[in-house]
């Protein structure tokens, strides 16, 4: 069984005084995948030492911002940073890493490829959703080029949109908002609909509402579960088959959370 959980850490340097090192003690994922943990890699190395977890890591061009890693305890065989577009906004947004799966049982040993991704937030109405629809343009062409390839592979990280009603609780009060434009949840209907991805968190998940991911930390956000669905496991279907469990790590009290994001954690049989 291969345990692999992704979080938006907002920031990793934060999450580790709130308490993140607990979680990660009591969970023990084989695979973690962050995100905005906006610190240099010495930093990150402090948090995740090279002598417990192979470690690929891509910070922002922009001091303080965004950032995505994988940790694993399977070894890493290739790493892969970056979509190549050249602009700094879109630096430590993407990081792909090939990781070992040993024989057992009579299965033979096999590779998983793993994404840690952080789509950009937007502004609606502004150039910066420019910037998201454009980095989800080369995000698109990627997540096909994977597909086509096939295997067992995870895309997995902060997506930064919900893709229908169910996954926001003020839906209505967001029509016009950032991360719930028709445009936007356009591309994952593109991404499950066309490119075959699988959206674990919803097929594991029931009808909703929720699970939800993301609460703000302001107001009473987290204690009502005015929550978003935007922290997503998409998985290839050979590995989507492979799921047992999807679990959204949801903090039993508000002063408990190291983010204002739940990790998503799914156990793979492989």
């Amino acid at each position: 069984m291969i345990t692999v959980a992704t979080v938006n850490v907002n920031g990793v340097r934060a999450a580790f005084k709130r308490g993140m090192a607990d979680w990660i003690g009591t969970r023990a994922p084989d695979v973690l995948l962050l995100q905005e943990v906006r610190a240099p890699d010495e930093i990150l190395g402090d948090f995740l030492p090279t002598n417990e977890w192979d470690v690929a890591h891509e910070a922002s061009e922009i001091k303080g911002r965004a950032g995505v890693a994988i940790a694993s305890r399977l070894p890493m065989s290739a790493v892969r940073i970056g979509l190549g577009t050249g602009v700094p906004v879109d630096t430590g947004r993407w990081v792909e890493a090939d990781l070992e799966v040993p024989a057992r049982d009579g299965a033979p040993a096999r590779t998983l490829t793993v994404v840690s991704a952080y789509i950009h937030s937007g502004t609606a109405d502004t150039p910066k959703m420019d910037e998201k629809y454009a980095f989800l343009d080369v995000a698109t062409a990627r997540l096909g080029e994977l597909a086509e390839a096939g295997g067992y592979v995870v895309v997995a990280g902060d997506l930064n949109i919900a893709h229908r009603e169910v996954d926001i609780k003020n839906w209505k009060g967001n029509l016009k908002a950032a991360g719930f434009l028709p445009r936007e949840r356009a591309y994952l209907d593109r991404w499950f609909d066309d490119l075959g991805w699988r959206d674990l968190g919803r097929e594991h998940g029931g009808d909703g509402p929720g699970p939800y991911t993301w609460w703000s930390w302001r107001g009473q956000a987290f204690d009502n579960d005015s929550g978003w669905r935007i922290d997503y496991q998409l998985a290839t279907p050979d590995l989507a088959d492979a799921a047992i469990s999807v679990e959204v790590d949801r903090a039993e009290s508000y002063d408990a959370r190291f983010s204002d994001h739940a990790p998503v954690v799914v156990a793979y049989d492989l």
